[in-house]
């Protein structure tokens, strides 16, 4: 792949500590969940993979959806990352709740989100290796 874009982040302290993008336009405080055992007085990682993974997922759609000469324009895409154990260690699971505007049908949202999963960067590099839900709501 030749990349056409690279973000770069370093955060400190691991999920106790500071998110921050060499840019400086991320900066955030990093807390465990209170969930898991921690105060939850910030973001954590599976909350950045959600946005990450809901924006671009929009993206892939608004792609495919211009493509196919539907407007998808006012969809909104929720990602829901859960981490849990697995073994000696932990796993995440995404389900991803896709609203489309109610001027696309059921079958033409089906195929723009089956296509958009296609596309996806996030996707990508989730198939196979963790599930991934997608419900059209």
């Amino acid at each position: 792949m030749d990349a056409l874009y690279t973000a770069v982040a370093t955060a400190t302290h691991g999920r106790e500590g500071r998110a921050v993008s060499s840019d400086g336009t991320l900066d955030l405080p990093l807390a465990m969940p209170a969930q898991l055992g921690g105060n939850g007085q910030g973001t954590n990682p599976e909350q950045l993979f959600a946005a990450g993974y809901a924006a671009c997922f929009g993206s892939a759609l608004g792609l495919v959806g211009r493509q196919a000469k539907v407007d998808v324009s006012d969809a909104a895409v929720t990602a829901e990352v859960g981490i849990g154990k697995q073994g000696e260690g932990f796993a995440l699971a995404v389900t991803l709740r896709i609203e489309l505007p109610d001027t696309v049908d059921e079958a033409t949202g089906r195929k723009l989100v089956e296509q958009a999963h296609q596309v996806c960067p996030y996707s990508n590099a989730t198939r196979g290796n963790i599930p991934v839900d997608l419900v059209i709501e």
